[in-house]
């Protein structure tokens, strides 16, 4: 089953090739880190003895979500090397610069010569998979070279969840090779025990993202707070193709019906549809700022396009309120524990499958809004805006979930160190 397995990715990835030689050579992705993802070792990755903690985040949403466990992880294992691997490009920029790690690295294709040859340069004692990445060659090679491997702030997702129903029969085996799942819900844990898990390995440990610290504010905030002259100010956050429109939609909604214009800070999920939101921006006649290309203007502008990478957490904290993208347009919804942090009220669409919990957490507190249109998300902005103490009790609600979820971190570093105390095959 694993040979089909190879088999099968091997034709995949032969299949989609020209995609990504196209994309590797229009964006610069992709191509810069293929010799690393087939298992080419970095000097600083290699280490001299086993016992290393190898921790894997696959973009910058897990690696900022594992940054509060690295922490407990070093005050649990002081002696041991911590080293991060990521998938994607912005993942190990965000890595290198903001975790406390001793070497960034790439994790590799599900090659098991790939996966070999790396595994055999780190010599993990433990390998920590943030989220639910099953990649069944990594795993079973990981659990073949003697490695502890735990899954921690895992997830199911309705998409993954039905997807990887349909492969439970092999699914059950790749699964056996983990040692402790520590999932985010109870609904979570149950999913992964129907997919074939082993029910004494997986356990609720909370979501890690309710954990991480307020980040920097950016240098900007100061002048795009003045900038607004009191007005109000939309983040709009992680937005998808087509939710601009229906967000700059809302937005005239919003005039219509007498409420206070917000200066909107928008900023698109993907680096490459910068310049398409600029260009839909200028054609609807508004004036707008690049972040990239700073430079206060004279006049107040109806918006910034947050054009830069890392800066999105930072600038929830000049928001009267946030919009969640990729929730108006079937994408699933992105972070709302962001904004929340700041004590911002927070607005999203019906689209929330990847966050539903957290999202339902905040409904129930009154620290979030959802609306199913365009026009509802106007009418809404235009309430919200000119009543400044129900935007402050609604970020106060939302502050407080926060408060009260928090402590992932250590429920898992604490599983991860009793995992590693047991001989193998013993519940953590």
């Amino acid at each position: 089953m694993y040979f089909l397995y190879s088999l099968m990715l091997g034709a995949a990835l032969l299949l989609a090739s020209p995609y990504f030689l196209l994309r590797g050579l229009r964006q610069n992705k992709y191509l810069h880190n293929l010799r690393a993802r087939l298992g080419r070792v970095p000097p600083t990755v290699r280490q001299s003895s086993p016992g290393a903690l190898w921790v894997h985040a696959v973009s910058v949403g897990e690696a900022l979500a594992v940054a509060p466990l690295l922490r407990e992880l070093r005050a649990c294992f002081p002696g041991c090397k911590l080293l991060v691997s990521t998938t994607t490009r912005t993942g190990q920029e965000v890595a290198a610069r903001r975790l406390d790690a001793d070497a960034t690295f790439y994790f590799p294709l599900d090659f098991a010569f790939a996966c070999r040859r790396l595994l055999a340069a780190v010599r993990p004692a433990l390998v920590v998979i943030a989220e639910t990445e099953m990649w069944p060659n990594f795993l079973r090679e990981a659990r073949r070279q003697g490695a502890r491997i735990v899954f921690v702030n895992g997830r199911l997702s309705d998409r993954s969840f039905h997807r990887y129903r349909l492969f439970r029969f092999f699914l059950r085996r790749v699964l056996a090779h983990v040692d402790l799942f520590l999932m985010q819900t109870e609904e979570d844990a149950r999913r992964l025990r129907e997919l074939g898990a082993p029910a004494a390995r997986v356990a609720v440990g909370g979501n890690l993202k309710f954990d991480l610290p307020e980040p920097a504010r950016p240098a900007f905030l100061d002048e795009l707070e003045s900038l607004a002259y009191g007005s109000p100010i939309l983040v709009a956050g992680s937005t998808l193709a087509a939710e601009e429109e229906k967000l700059l939609d809302a937005l005239e909604m919003c005039r219509q019906v007498g409420g206070r214009p917000p200066l909107l800070v928008l900023a698109p999920r993907h680096p490459e549809r910068f310049d398409d939101v600029a260009r839909l921006l200028a054609s609807r006649s508004l004036e707008f700022v690049r972040r990239s290309q700073w430079a206060r203007p004279n006049g107040r502008p109806a918006a910034v396009l947050l054009d830069t990478l890392g800066e999105l957490a930072g600038t929830y904290a000049a928001a009267t309120v946030a919009f969640i993208g990729g929730s108006l347009v079937a994408g699933g919804g992105h972070n709302p524990i962001e904004p929340a942090l700041w004590g911002k009220p927070v607005i999203f669409g019906p689209s929330m499958e990847n966050f539903r919990a957290v999202a339902e957490r905040l409904l129930e507190a009154r620290g979030a809004f959802q609306v199913n249109s365009s026009d509802e998300l106007g009418i809404l902005l235009a309430a919200l805006l000119d009543d400044p103490a129900a935007c402050r009790r609604a970020g106060e609600a939302a502050r407080a979930v926060i408060e009260r979820e928090r402590g992932a971190a250590a429920r898992s570093a604490a599983r991860i160190a009793a995992l590693m105390n047991s001989p193998p095959g013993a519940a953590a």
